[in-house]
């Protein structure tokens, strides 16, 4: 298992990619479906809206004014027959016209005494109708497949018709967290320990795209021990491990992998931070063994996790799509690696947040974006385009 070059971020993301196929599709209700992408395309299976309908409260109206009131039209109940010129009907949002409407008369324009409905201004024909077929009509595509399905997507599917949705299973995925020095619960940890916190940032991640901890469990710094967790965790289709990846004396994620038999696909790419990031393979189970630092682990669960389950979902896109926005303040040349600085959104641009220690979550909590910084970018000045990543919820959105 001693392949030790580094490679850059898009050799990562080919050879990652690459070696992922989608899992099964399976059937489930649109209500259940947030955050899981389409295997087949959403076809509308009724035309919305299914008449012409009334876009305000007021009257709809056939001719010019005057007109004598005949009825009422309301949402879910049409008016009983049709308009001859010089008639009206009340009308809701939402009603369909009556035949012979041709225009609708605002209530706040309008006035009626003794049956008599009159307006001022006068409407034009045509004003404030819904036509029929406005939103979208049966047989039309409204969802690609591979699209994720997001809180509108489900309103549109359940108005489209449809109750279940074609999407891929949600992988299950498990995580563990290595070194002695975790504590389950932050409530008794001793000053010389710390929190486990990288386990349950990552569950709420992997959980954005759809997938589901199956697995969860802290490992200490012992062969044997994690490689008895890596034995429990057989059944994820994603393996997520945080820490023990480096080259310490206690970074036994690698001798645990081979014991366990996984085979090694890389280890170290050039980004900053993330460096000590391990891909590897049991079978058809996928392991990513990202660094214990938890900016680290963020940054490399964005950057690789997310896209290894979008690919797994058959999601179209399964890498973050960056923004060029504009820079308030300054940023020195780069280096040898690609680096993603953590940076909030202000009313002039992105400011770089100071701290960049890969330990420091109170910056990592105040960042809107990640800034992508090439490998040998020039220094940048304020106003200067840099492309970034928005963040939202512990993900790229």
């Amino acid at each position: 298992m001693a392949r030790r070059a580094v490679i850059t971020l898009e050799d990562a993301w080919d050879r990652l990619l690459g070696s992922i196929d989608a899992l099964d599709a399976e059937q489930i209700a649109v209500d259940k479906a947030g955050g899981r992408y389409l295997r087949e395309p959403l076809i509308a299976r009724r035309t919305q809206p299914y008449a012409d309908l009334s876009a305000m409260d007021g009257f709809a109206a056939c001719g010019e004014g005057p007109w004598d009131m005949v009825g009422e039209a309301r949402a879910g109940h049409a008016f009983d027959g049709a308009l001859r010129t010089a008639q009206a009907v009340a009308i809701s949002t939402g009603a369909a016209l009556p035949e012979g409407a041709d225009r609708i008369v605002v209530k706040e324009d309008a006035s009626v005494a003794q049956g008599r409905l009159s307006a001022d201004p006068a409407p034009k024909p045509g004003r404030h109708i819904r036509r029929r077929g406005l939103d979208f009509r049966d047989g039309d595509a409204l969802i690609a497949a591979g699209d994720r399905m997001t809180a509108s997507h489900i309103a549109l599917a359940r108005t489209a018709g449809v109750a279940t949705l074609s999407v891929a299973r949600g992988a299950e995925v498990a995580i563990l967290e290595c070194g002695d020095e975790l504590h389950a619960d932050p409530t008794k940890c001793p000053p010389d320990g710390l929190p486990a916190s990288n386990g349950a940032m990552m569950a709420e991640m992997v959980q954005s795209v759809g997938a589901r901890v199956s697995h969860r469990a802290l490992v200490p710094d012992s062969l044997d021990a994690m490689v008895e967790a890596l034995d429990a965790a057989r059944g994820a289709d994603l393996l997520l491990t945080s820490g023990g990846a480096s080259v310490g004396e206690h970074d036994l994620i690698k001798p645990a992998l081979e014991k366990a038999g996984f085979s090694l696909d890389f280890w170290r790419v050039a980004i900053r931070p993330g460096k000590p990031m391990i891909v590897a393979r049991r079978g058809r189970q996928l392991m990513l063994g990202l660094p214990g630092n938890p900016v680290s682990t963020f940054v490399t669960a964005l950057l690789f996790a997310l896209p290894a389950l979008r690919r797994m979902a058959g999601a179209r896109e399964q890498l973050p799509r960056s923004v060029r926005l504009p820079l308030d303040g300054q940023l020195p040349a780069g280096g040898a690696r690609r680096e993603f600085l953590r940076a909030s959104l202000g009313p002039e641009g992105v400011v770089p947040i100071e701290e960049r220690d890969s330990s420091a979550l109170a910056a990592l909590s105040r960042a809107d974006v990640l800034i992508d910084r090439p490998i040998d970018a020039p220094d940048e000045t304020k106003g200067a385009l840099v492309p970034c990543y928005l963040l939202q919820n512990g993900a790229i959105a």
